[in-house]
């Protein structure tokens, strides 16, 4: 039987009403909580699922959810989504250096969501596809070259173009030049795509 369990956690009423709608008529068997105290509170009840987080939440926020979950054994097994709002990359590869399986930036469209959600749920039955996944992302960053190497870890620290072009004393056209290689080598959409490929390919450190 496959898993359909979602475990939404966020304190904005109307977000989590607009995603209990998508999500049942998705088909997903969907527990909403208004925040991530009132979820580890009731943890020791939580089936294996997928847990879609907000990150900005007062209390304990995303992050801080991350790391409780990575100190209980049975939690960990649990994939955790974040959702983040737009210019919130910084906390997103926190996140994912806690052990997030995703993150989506606010507003995202309803078919990505239901996508991930599934992957998620599906992540312990493909390890071996998982593998090829990563290995093939860490080719991918072989392949660039030094300088793309540096663009790429600028965007991935959030910095602006002209940010990048003082760091390394080249100009913003160049850097553009840079980026759009970063972007095609990696096979990356945007930014956001960007960071969660470095990360699963293991380039983004504490």
């Amino acid at each position: 039987m496959p898993l359909n369990n979602v475990y939404v956690i966020d304190d904005d009423p109307a977000m989590r009403d607009s995603l209990d709608f998508l999500l049942r008529s998705a088909g997903f068997d969907v527990t909403l909580f208004e925040s991530a105290q009132i979820f580890l509170d009731t943890s020791a009840t939580i089936e294996i699922g997928c847990v879609l987080t907000d990150v900005r939440m007062p209390g304990i926020d995303g992050i801080e959810l991350l790391r409780r979950l990575n100190g209980e054994p049975r939690m960990r097994r649990i994939p955790v989504i974040v959702m983040t709002g737009h210019g919130d990359i910084t906390l997103a590869v926190e996140a994912m250096k806690l052990g997030a399986l995703d993150f989506l930036e606010k507003p995202f469209e309803d078919d990505r969501l239901i996508g991930v959600i599934k992957t998620a749920l599906t992540e312990d039955l493909n390890n071996s596809k998982t593998e090829a996944l990563t290995a093939d992302i860490k080719s991918r960053i072989d392949a660039l070259s030094q300088r793309e190497r540096q663009v790429m870890n600028g965007l991935i620290d959030g910095m602006s173009n002209k940010a990048i072009a003082r760091e390394y004393n080249i100009s913003p056209r160049t850097v553009e030049v840079y980026r759009a290689n970063v972007m095609t080598k990696m096979n990356a959409n945007n930014i956001s795509e960007l960071v969660r490929l470095a990360v699963r390919g293991g380039i983004v450190h504490d």
